[in-house]
């Protein structure tokens, strides 16, 4: 069967093997962040692929459940300034992704899923969103920094229906 390059560009080949036509051509592509600097990377990999294809290209910050082992006035004191912090951080990382597609030419979607696990929010976006490609870091920030990728790109891969491309 013979292997086709369907696009190039600085650093990144896509090929696929089988004739042209039988190629599959993403049309909808999801990019994954936590806003670290490997989801960026990831990022400018999705839109420099998206661009290449004349793809939709829709970007997810996802951030989990606050949970707490306190309870009353001083819980929700602790989970508003999570909410907020978790809104400020998806902003920022959202907003460098746009930035990126503006630069490279190209309308991005932003989403900011919350109180879902990565995976999880991840796959839903996908799915509702019609999207037919996910691209991610292979992993990213832990802890309270943002949870995201690493054993959650594993989980991605495991639960998605739709092919997913890991960036390093």
């Amino acid at each position: 069967m013979p292997i086709n390059v369907v696009a190039a560009a600085s650093s990144l080949v896509l090929i696929s093997q089988g004739q042209p036509e039988e190629m599959p051509m993403f049309k909808h592509i999801l990019i994954a962040t936590d806003g670290s600097e490997l989801a960026e990377r990831a990022a400018a990999q999705g839109l420099e692929l998206g661009k290449l294809l004349g793809a939709s290209v829709t970007a997810v910050m996802v951030t989990e459940p606050w949970s707490a082992m306190i309870t009353g006035a001083t819980a929700q004191t602790f989970y508003e300034q999570y909410a907020k912090a978790s809104a400020d951080d998806a902003a920022r990382a959202l907003a460098a992704i746009s930035e990126l597609a503006k630069t490279a030419g190209l309308t991005c979607a932003t989403t900011h899923v919350k109180d879902q696990y990565p995976a999880e929010g991840v796959i839903a976006t996908c799915k509702d969103r019609g999207c037919d490609l996910i691209v991610m870091g292979s992993h990213g920030r832990r802890g309270l920094a943002r949870l995201f990728l690493g054993s959650e790109a594993a989980k991605v891969l495991s639960l998605s229906t739709v092919p997913v491309l890991i960036c390093r």
